[in-house]
């Protein structure tokens, strides 16, 4: 009978015979020998056993009432200043596709236009709290409620163009494609005046399945993008249609292209 020592002894020699022959298929020698050399054996294994690179999911953090919005095609554009927490507080558009990170951060329900107001209590649904989800009346009393212990991801979105504004006419007539008031959109480019709107338009896909990810103390605050710290696939179908798309697109281009677009 075979024993275990003999058994393995067996199995190392043709795992190391076939890396000898794949070696010798796929490198060639330094020294220019038909024969199968020591260095050739050597290169093989590592190069064949390379991890692949690892990296963190971006994330672009938006209201999770905004979220929902995007991730059920009911809003298409997003309009950004800066966060306090971002580098001099000015936007900075990093990344061509990201996950939606859904905040409850500075959620504001009179910022929410009212044919939207209903959305409010079901964006609960993108937040989980260990000791129960907070009362739909906690919404409109003031001050914030309290923050989720994980966020669902639900849609990723890829960025379709990028422009800056410094027009109010333009914001207002932009207001088909986002939830908010044109009130709550004017004051954003009203802050820091000196430095136009960025209004980014956003091709939205679901994701087959909601992802829930762990809040960290770091992701609080003004900031938009977050280092998610799971692995998340890009994958899912658009919100809306091709067809659908591109006349928003034309549309949406038609209100802001003749003020800036932005160069990738």
């Amino acid at each position: 009978m075979e024993t275990t020592i003999a058994r393995k002894t067996r199995d190392f020699a043709a795992t190391f015979e076939d890396l000898e022959k794949l070696a010798y298929n796929r490198w060639s020698c330094c020294c220019g020998s038909t024969s199968v050399c020591a260095r050739r054996i050597l290169i093989a294994p590592v190069n064949l056993f390379v991890p692949p690179p690892s990296y963190m999911p971006i994330a672009f953090k938006e209201w999770a009432v905004t979220v929902r919005a995007l991730a059920e095609g009911e809003q298409l554009v997003t309009l950004r200043k800066g966060g306090i927490r971002e580098p001099e507080r000015h936007f900075s558009l990093e990344y061509d596709r990201f996950f939606l990170y859904p905040t409850f951060d500075h959620q504001r329900p009179d910022l929410v236009r009212e044919s939207h107001q209903p959305e409010l209590s079901r964006a609960l649904e993108e937040g989980v709290w260990t000791d129960g989800e907070p009362h739909p009346h906690a919404l409109h009393r003031p001050g914030e409620i309290a923050q989720p212990d994980r966020v669902r991801i639900r849609a990723w979105a890829e960025v379709a163009a990028h422009f800056t504004v410094t027009d109010r006419r333009a914001v207002d007539a932009l207001s088909p494609f986002y939830v908010w008031t044109t009130d709550y959109a004017e004051k954003r480019l009203a802050w820091k005046r000196r430095h136009p709107l960025h209004v980014i338009l956003l091709r939205t896909y679901r994701i087959p399945r909601p992802v829930t990810v762990k809040v960290r103390d770091e992701y609080h605050g003004c900031r938009s993008w977050l280092e998610l710290t799971r692995e998340l696939p890009f994958e899912g179908t658009p919100v809306l249609s091709d067809e659908e798309f591109e006349r928003a697109f034309e549309e949406i281009s038609s209100i802001a292209s003749d003020r800036q677009m932005v160069m990738a």
